[in-house]
């Protein structure tokens, strides 16, 4: 019997073993998606206790706390620290055979050296060890990033942010490459007029652009887009159900947009119309900068309304949604291949019935430009797990190039959720390992270690601007 999370864990062959510690290990990390907090990053602070950078923000673990039947004072309430991180070690023997239950403990191990099971017998004890270690400066953010050998990470930015931090943490020639990413849902977001006009009076403020039509709000976000690569973007990312691909014309958008500002009500159609012509025009902008662009779709958010009035999004009901996504992939690429105006594409799924549509999809637009032009992007949210992963690289091997995919990425709020590129590796090597040893691929491990590097790092360090 294998003993829990030893120094093989999830490998299940010695061709596996060989595979991870000689090529994959120690690798570096270039996380290029996540939600890390930039202040946090750039004045390199220290968390108070396990509990604010274990558990503040955390979704993943607030669910299975409910689940639990733990009450919200626990969660986002407000009990103390001490308590909501002991609801949480109480939580976690019932966590068996969901992922965190495997990422709990190899956070505890690689970060802390702690290597017991969390339970609420040993809570107080291993709060009270990580807790003081958080005190020292090793274990500053920066500290935790370096310990992974996190080489560079792009956080997620809304066009009206000021990038201050970025601009500090640039100034001070950080060892660690930090860069914003450009996420301009809230610019498109038509089914919610007034929302949007709230927003375009803040885009005003920041660009002095009084916007008064469609021409000159097209210019107010551009200014931003420009004022973003001036600070280090080359990446644009999309929080989208599905991609909207409607048919248009100027005319209809200019009209749909006196509309919103007239602050009148807009119909479906209109909505989807102005998420079109928004869409397609971020990407324009996105190819003539070299941007990667990408589009995570398929998530059903804030299902909850009771909790999402009294909380707020992003915290913990959402789920995965059935969208229809193929024809406006497809239609919405096209028209950009088209015009010769298709920037380098990550695509992310998160319902599992799409894993071959967009293994396959992917093929209709790589045109031999660059090496894995338009990507299925890694396991996403819901997918991030042992069974989700496996699945979407069988599925990129059967239909694509494996050998070509940029990897992991954390897609994470926390600064302790960096061993996912750990669990991801050692994954990605029991696969290559079972094949060489069932004889499906040649034993050549230094070929096949080749490939396991690329996809673990190289490959990202080639196809981003970082």
């Amino acid at each position: 019997m294998k003993k829990f999370l030893d120094q093989d864990f999830l490998l299940n062959t010695e061709t596996a073993k060989q595979l991870y510690h000689d090529f994959a290990k120690d690798m570096p990390i270039i996380d290029y998606h996540n939600h890390l907090i930039p202040d946090q990053i750039a004045n390199d602070i220290n968390f108070e206790n396990l509990t604010q950078v274990w558990l503040y923000g955390d979704h993943y673990k607030w669910r299975a706390m409910r689940t639990n039947g733990i009450d919200e004072a626990y969660i986002t309430g407000n009990k103390s620290d001490y308590e909501k991180f002991e609801k949480w070690a109480e939580t976690v023997p019932y966590t068996l055979r969901n992922p965190l239950y495997h990422w709990t403990h190899l956070e505890l191990q690689r970060y802390f050296d702690v290597h017991g099971v969390l339970d609420g017998k040993s809570a107080r004890r291993i709060y009270e060890e990580c807790t003081a270690k958080l005190q020292t400066k090793e274990y500053s953010v920066q500290g935790l990033l370096r310990m992974r050998k996190v080489e560079a990470v792009c956080t997620t930015d809304d066009p009206i942010d000021s990038l201050e931090w970025h601009q500090k943490l640039a100034k001070d020639g950080s060892d660690i490459t930090v860069r914003p990413a450009f996420r301009p849902d809230k610019a498109m977001a038509a089914d919610d007029v007034a929302g949007l006009n709230a927003y375009i009076a803040k885009l005003e403020a920041v660009t002095d652009i009084s916007v008064g039509d469609y021409d000159t709000y097209l210019l107010a976000i551009k200014k931003r887009h420009d004022y973003f690569a001036a600070n280090g973007c080359s990446i644009s990312d999309h929080g989208l159900e599905q991609i909207y691909a409607e048919d248009y014309t100027d005319e209809e958008i200019k009209a749909i947009f006196s509309k919103i500002r007239a602050n009148q009500a807009i119909t479906y159609q209109e909505v989807l119309k102005f998420k079109s012509a928004m869409l397609f025009q971020f990407a324009i902008w996105d190819h003539e900068k070299g941007w990667v662009q990408q589009y995570h779709l398929g998530a059903l958010r804030n299902n909850n309304t009771r909790m999402l009035t009294q909380l707020g999004p992003d915290t913990g009901w959402d789920s995965i949604g059935d969208f229809s996504q193929a024809r406006q992939i497809s239609k919405f690429l096209n028209k950009l291949d088209t015009e010769d105006k298709l920037a380098k594409t990550i695509l992310y799924n998160l319902n599992p019935a799409d894993n071959e549509l967009m293994a396959t999809m992917i093929g209709n637009f790589n045109d031999g430009s660059v090496a894995g032009k338009v990507q299925w992007g890694s396991g996403w949210w819901f997918l991030d797990q042992k069974d989700g992963m496996i699945k979407q690289m069988n599925a990129l091997s059967n239909m694509g190039l494996l050998s070509r995919f940029v990897g992991m990425l954390t897609d994470s709020r926390s600064f302790l959720s960096f061993p996912r590129h750990e669990y991801f590796r050692r994954i990605l090597c029991n696969l290559f390992g079972d094949d060489i040893e069932n004889g499906e691929i040649p034993n050549d491990i230094e070929w096949a270690g080749k490939v396991v590097k690329d996809i673990c790092y190289y490959n990202a360090k080639n196809y981003f601007t970082l």
